[in-house]
């Protein structure tokens, strides 16, 4: 139990970390960022070639999703948004523009239209994760709510096999990152700057 704890103290410090180097940067840089990544995703055979692609809206000082998933559905792509339930599972709608989203009470930016249900994302073919930052065994570093591990587990359970693709700044993309048994790879990380690829 006691290296199950030292790991979780050495995620808590490191999200602290990488936490603040992001409230660090400014607008801009936030903003060039966001575009960037619009670029990077052109690129990104993963995800421009997935009929079906679960991403989710940023917020904050997190890497900024809007003009890439603008991207992937101007593409062909129908993009599925999370919206957070309760419990801080995953329910699933189709976005459909930026004007079909509505601001929840926890200040999250979610798609207005009909939920297709938690198992929706088990159809994807490629899934765009939120983290804080990954290794080079592809380890993601995630928020640490537990969210997208309830929504990955439903994946593996699905025998579905979406590319799993982290999106992060590239400063993000380090050496290691502290593990526990559950914390599976993802396949790439999408970053202002590329790609990075970790298996496969």
């Amino acid at each position: 139990m006691e290296g199950v704890n030292e790991i979780r103290a050495q995620k808590a410090e490191l999200r602290a970390r990488l936490l603040r180097a992001r409230r660090a940067l400014s607008a801009q840089e936030r903003e060039a960022a966001a575009a960037a990544l619009a670029r990077t995703v052109r690129g990104v055979p993963e995800c421009t070639d997935s009929k079906v692609v679960a991403a989710y809206v940023s917020m904050g000082s997190e890497p900024g999703t809007g003009p890439l998933i603008d991207v992937l559905r101007e593409r062909g792509a129908r993009v599925l948004l999370p919206v957070l339930l309760p419990d801080n599972d995953l329910d699933w709608a189709a976005y459909d523009g930026p004007d079909a989203l509505v601001r929840t009470e926890r200040g999250l930016l979610e798609p207005a239209g009909p939920r297709l249900g938690p198992d929706a994302v088990t159809g994807a073919q490629a899934v765009l994760l939120p983290g804080l930052a990954v290794d080079a065994r592809g380890v993601r570093l995630g928020r640490g709510g537990g969210s997208y591990d309830r929504a990955l587990s439903r994946i593996g359970r699905a025998g579905a096999r979406p590319a799993l693709v982290v999106v992060l700044y590239a400063h993000e993309v380090l050496d290691v990152v502290p593990a526990e048994p559950h914390d599976g790879p993802v396949d790439a990380a999408l970053t202002p700057s590329g790609v990075r690829r970790f298996r496969g």
